[in-house]
C-alpha cells in the first residue's frame, strides 16, 4: 500500500459523501447541473481506459441504478409498503448524490490534466 505524504494527501481530489453533492450543486461557485451531467460520457471513457480513478465508486452508482430499476427487491413495497418504499428513495438519493459527487471530482480532475507545471490554475 502506497504511504502519501501530508502535501501529497492535501492535494488529492476529496470525494464528498453523496448527501453532501446534492446540496453542493446548487451552490454559484460549483460547476453546474448541465455541465456535471455533460461530463458523464468524458468520465465512463476515462475510467474505462484506466486514466481516472472512479472504477469502484461508479462501479457502487452501477449496482445501485441497477437496484432501482430492478423488479426484484430487498424490501418489496408489496409486503412492507412505506418501507419498502424508503429503502428505493434512499438508494436514488445516494445514488443521484454519488453521481454528482464524482462528476464534480471529475471535473477538478479534468482541469489539472489541463494545468501546465509552473502556471496558476483558476
Amino acid at each position: 500500500m502506497a504511504t502519501y505524504s501530508t502535501n501529497r494527501a492535501a492535494t488529492q481530489l476529496r470525494r464528498r459523501t453523496a448527501w453532501t453533492a446534492l446540496v453542493r450543486t446548487f451552490r454559484s461557485d460549483t460547476p453546474g447541473l448541465a455541465r456535471r451531467l455533460g461530463a458523464i460520457p468524458r468520465m465512463i471513457g476515462a475510467t474505462l481506459r484506466g486514466r481516472y480513478d472512479g472504477k469502484s465508486r461508479m462501479t457502487m452508482m452501477l449496482v445501485s441504478a441497477a437496484y432501482i430499476v430492478s423488479p426484484i427487491d430487498f424490501v418489496p413495497e408489496g409486503i412492507l409498503l412505506f418501507i419498502g418504499l424508503v429503502d428505493d428513495a434512499a438508494v436514488a438519493a445516494w445514488f443521484a448524490g454519488a453521481l454528482l459527487s464524482e462528476t464534480e471530482r471529475f471535473l477538478e480532475w479534468e482541469k489539472r490534466q489541463e494545468a501546465v507545471p509552473g502556471h496558476v490554475v483558476g
